[in-house]
């Protein structure tokens, strides 16, 4: 029973993840960025430096380092990332339980995955960084007619076809074949076990998911729809309080046409207290009350303020697993 309801709590995490169509659509731009990126690279910037110690280290470097910094980049521009960030500072994780920590973490590497192995792949494929990277532990004995005297210093030489001697040259072609045919070998492997995991795990969800197709569609939609219109209310009101304050201040305020125009129409925004602002903020599993759903912190938070039972808000606020 346990096993069953942390694989159901996870995969409301990842059924959100990949329901979302502009998750989906951000995913893929991600990728096609990356990919352009990693090319323009390849072209401009990666050169080798056909040196024994380094090439292995500059190689590796040239897939990994990029591909770490673009994984942080992704999980640091992921809004779930700082969700946790807010229910560990304002709730301490007290109520996050292994399954929700599990799932939400799952999901933020998820999607901060898409980059870094997006260019891990097309490095692969190009294979110019591998080829740098293993030209030094080219057994030359396995290269017919390679000098056997030569070492790991001539080898790692090869890549730059102007630093070894002209007689060994001729041998260049062979080995790089080699060393691409392995690392792109390697790349659709990659790809490979990507679509695998991405199909396995869209198959669980499918299975594991606690609502119907069509309610888990409106969710997302849902949820899209609450996150535009909040940023979009909270500009607004943001500007309106502002300009508040500004008129206290100098006797007026300079606003353009669309201002004045918000201005009147909502004439005045309060200040919102920071309760209210806990309440909306953190981590978030989907929940019912009495049969109806509700989908969100500011779902519930609504919910709740118009029967102004605000004990009953702060208890199912608490409640995440």
């Amino acid at each position: 029973m346990a096993a069953a309801a942390l694989v159901t709590e996870n995969f409301k995490f990842v059924s959100l993840f990949f329901k979302s169509k502009d998750v989906m659509i951000f995913n893929g731009l991600i990728a096609l960025g990356t990919v352009a990126s990693q090319t323009a690279y390849n072209v401009f910037a990666f050169h080798c430096p056909c040196s024994s110690g380094r090439n292995y280290r500059y190689g590796l470097a040239a897939i990994g380092v990029p591909a770490l910094a673009l994984f942080l980049v992704g999980i640091m521009l992921n809004k779930s990332t700082w969700d946790v960030v807010s229910e560990c500072r304002l709730r301490r994780c007290r109520k996050l339980s292994g399954a929700a920590g599990f799932a939400l973490l799952g999901t933020i590497f998820g999607q901060a995955l898409v980059a870094p192995l997006t260019w891990a792949v097309f490095s692969l494929l190009q294979g110019e960084a591998y080829t740098c990277a293993l030209s030094e532990f080219v057994n030359s004995t396995s290269v017919e007619g390679f000098p056997a005297i030569k070492g790991s210093e001539v080898m790692a030489r090869l890549p730059c076809k102007g630093s070894v001697p002209e007689e060994l040259q001729s041998f260049w072609a062979e080995i790089e074949r080699r060393l691409k045919y392995e690392s792109q070998l390697i790349g659709w492997l990659l790809v490979a076990g990507m679509s695998l995991a991405v199909f396995l795990m869209l198959c669980m969800k499918r299975c594991s998911s606690p609502l119907g197709y069509q309610q888990e569609d409106y969710w997302s939609q849902y949820r899209s729809q609450e996150k535009t219109l909040f940023q979009r209310t909270a500009a607004v009101h943001a500007r309106l309080l502002a300009a508040e304050n500004i008129k206290s201040f100098f006797g007026f305020v300079a606003l353009e046409k669309e201002e004045k125009e918000q201005l009147d129409e909502f004439q005045s925004a309060g200040p919102i207290c920071s309760t209210d602002w806990n309440r909306v903020t953190g981590v978030y599993l989907y929940r019912e009350r009495d049969g109806f759903p509700l989908y969100s912190r500011l779902n519930k938070w609504a919910t709740y303020s118009l029967e102004h039972n605000v004990e009953a808000m702060d208890k199912e606020m608490e409640v995440l697993s």
